[in-house]
């Protein structure tokens, strides 16, 4: 594929590529993004619309990852933050490798609960790891009063703080620590796509809240069902989506209400009951998305 192939969707504010990410990436404007959010392939198997997420060594995934990290820390801001995700096993590598390159401020785990059986012979997995970094640990965005969360100490214990003169009750709210209990996206739920690894809206809103400003250009190299970019519009962000898969462009084009039409086809997202899942599909939300 060349950069003459990629192909730009949207408007002024809301941005679609498809193509290549790292094409894709090498067309935008260095230091010019306020926010990226990065939720690559995981290289763990997963079926993308007949593409298999797997590379034949984990070297040669590795090395594919550090060509758009590099590239992200290249497009952001100086004062921009960069959130990235990937499965427990390689997150380690991408920790040690960004540690030269950007200040890692946080290591977030997203906990999510399972109704199905995680594994018979090991642990399983109950998170998805998150890199929270930012190019400048002086000067960046962190919106704190937009995210806070019940403090239970103050909140419901009604506990008294007596080092304080007069003594008084624990504050009720606070910001969220680096354990995110967020509900993975399920087949019956609203916001549920036809995508294996969909992340939540509410992960993405705190995140977009968190870590940028009104009218901020978010990018998101990895789009999917184009969840960060539908947030930012929610919000008032500007986003730029990025994503290889034509059947997923589609979602966003959707999602955004950027196009009603695609290649003439109408763009609607179909009814689905509970009675027209196939076994395959009911087997599916037993199962964790990475």
């Amino acid at each position: 594929m060349k950069t003459s192939d990629l192909k730009y969707l949207g408007n002024g504010d809301h941005t679609i590529i498809m193509g290549d990410a790292i094409l894709a990436l090498n067309t935008i404007e260095d230091n010019s993004i306020d926010l990226i959010f990065a939720d690559p392939p995981y290289n763990i198997g997963k079926n993308f619309n007949g593409y298999k997420d797997k590379w034949n060594k984990d070297e040669d995934y590795l090395n594919w990852c550090y060509k758009w990290l590099d590239l992200c820390v290249k497009k952001l801001k100086a004062n921009g933050s960069f959130y990235v995700m990937t499965s427990t096993q390689f997150m380690p590598f991408f920790d040690i490798y960004l540690r030269d390159k950007i200040n890692i401020l946080s290591r977030i785990a997203w906990y999510y609960d399972s109704s199905g059986v995680q594994a018979k012979k090991y642990y399983g997995s109950l998170y998805e790891p998150i890199l929270f970094c930012v190019k400048d640990e002086d000067d960046y965005t962190f919106n704190a009063k937009n995210i806070l969360v019940e403090a239970k100490t103050g909140a419901k214990r009604r506990l008294i703080d007596y080092r304080k003169n007069p003594p008084q009750v624990y504050n009720s709210e606070k910001v969220p620590g680096n354990v995110w209990e967020f509900s993975r996206v399920r087949y019956r739920m609203d916001e549920y796509e036809e995508h294996p690894t969909q992340k939540p809206v509410a992960l993405l809103e705190r995140i977009i809240k968190a870590s940028s400003n009104k009218n901020d250009l978010i990018l998101d190299p990895f789009s999917g069902t184009f969840t960060t970019s539908f947030v930012a519009k929610q919000l008032g962000r500007r986003s730029i989506g990025i994503e290889l898969q034509e059947d997923y462009v589609k979602i966003g084009l959707r999602r955004l209400e950027i196009q009603k039409e695609y290649n003439g086809v109408k763009l609607t997202k179909e009814p689905r009951s509970f009675e027209r899942q196939t076994c395959e599909e009911q087997e599916k939300l037993s199962l964790f998305s990475h």
